[in-house]
């Protein structure tokens, strides 16, 4: 299993990520051509090598002509549903902008579906996010973790305005990640960094065990005096396949007055919203009456929106909702080459060193449409691929 440990010596933002991960190995040429799959004119991308304090890095410009629209979230997911990336980048990014877009839903207390972007709607953050997740997928790395992070301190301009460090969106996304102020004034977490850290980290603090590789440093935009603005990626190999585990919240709510129909439409509309897993199960109410069991689990840092979006949207009148520890195979996703076109297969590593594969239905469901043959036959199809190894490449973490 392939590492990556975020080493955020002054924070993190997409820029430096672009820059760590080309300073990893990543071919600048492969970001380069970015704007074109996201089908985004006018953008370029200048790579550079440049020194911050005692540490060479590279830096990563992107160009864009400045007056940008107000993009809604469904605007952004238009974008990528149109852009020539892997389904699994695809839907990483998806996650990422939800998460900005929560985010600012909640600091200006509204929906998601409502709030635009400013700043993080930009060309700009567009490329850096999916540009980040495409090179740790060209890289091979499937798991992460991340030192704690220095936020900086004083304030910073924005479309609202002057605002204080960490930005307010910034600060809803920091919400479960350990952090410590300074050591400069300056805004050193931006909201596309900590969005993409709490959608791909599952480990804080020290430098997990592994055989060192690569070490990439992306160069943030600023210079400070006593201190090296950049941020380090660590890459490399470890041997821990066996069971690891994390935090999450269980929400729990019956329902005995609610149309099936709403319920099973639900639980697609949850995933989207982050949670790590949606179930309905059929219950005996009291006096006889029958009902449904909702059991939503999620990362901590969104109980809250979860619990929101059921009290809203079903006809519960209440949530539990619980901490628990999770423990969970490492996994991966793959891509196979079969007589049917590309699948790709979700890879279980199993304590012991044995793998599982399993094909991603909806790749399944899309190849067996388009050939007039059975889920069942392109189903068997990629496994058999997948255990011949024929054009298998790594793609993307399986988040959650």
């Amino acid at each position: 299993m392939r590492l990556a440990h975020f080493d955020c010596i002054s924070g993190i933002s997409g820029d430096m990520t672009l820059g760590a991960l080309v300073s990893a190995g990543w071919p600048a040429v492969e970001l380069q051509e970015l704007p074109a799959r996201l089908g985004l004119a006018g953008v370029t991308i200048d790579v550079a090598a440049v020194r911050r304090g005692p540490f060479a890095a590279t830096k990563v410009d992107v160009h864009f002509e400045e007056k940008q629209p107000h993009r809604h979230l469904h605007h952004i997911e238009k974008i990528l549903d149109g852009a020539s990336i892997p389904a699994g980048v695809r839907d990483q990014a998806k996650a990422v902008f939800r998460r900005l877009a929560q985010a600012e839903a909640d600091v200006h207390g509204s929906t998601v579906e409502k709030v635009h972007f400013h700043e993080v709607g930009a060309v700009d953050a567009i490329v850096d996010i999916v540009g980040s997740l495409l090179g740790f997928q060209v890289l091979g790395v499937t798991r992460f973790s991340s030192s704690p992070l220095p936020l900086g301190s004083g304030f910073v301009s924005s479309a609202h305005g002057r605002i204080p460090v960490p930005a307010p969106a910034t600060a809803f996304l920091l919400r479960g990640m350990p952090v410590y102020g300074g050591p400069v004034e300056a805004e050193l977490v931006t909201p596309t960094g900590a969005a993409l850290l709490a959608t791909l980290v599952t480990q804080w603090g020290v430098v997990p065990a592994h055989r060192l590789e690569r070490v990439g440093t992306g160069a943030g935009t600023r210079e400070f005096a006593d201190h090296p603005n950049v941020m380090r990626l660590l890459i490399g190999e470890t041997d821990e396949v066996g069971v690891g585990g994390q935090p999450v919240a269980v929400l729990e709510t019956a329902l005995d007055d609610e149309n099936p129909q709403f319920v099973a439409a639900l639980l697609p509309r949850l995933l989207s919203e982050g949670a790590l897993d949606a179930m309905v199960v059929p219950a005996t109410m009291k006096k006889g009456r029958s009902g449904a069991w909702l059991i939503v689990i999620t990362r901590p840092q969104d109980a809250e929106k979860i619990a929101r979006i059921l009290l809203r949207e079903t006809s519960t009148l209440g949530v539990r909702v619980r901490a628990e520890h999770r423990l969970e195979l490492p996994r991966r996703l793959e891509r196979v080459q079969t007589p049917f076109g590309p699948i790709e297969v979700k890879v279980a590593s199993l304590p012991g060193g044995e793998e599982r594969p399993m094909p991603e239905f909806e790749s399944v469901r899309a190849a067996a449409e388009a050939a007039h043959r059975s889920l069942r036959e392109v189903s068997e199809a990629a496994i058999a691929a997948w255990r011949q190894g024929h054009g298998s490449v790594p793609s993307t973490p399986e988040a959650g």
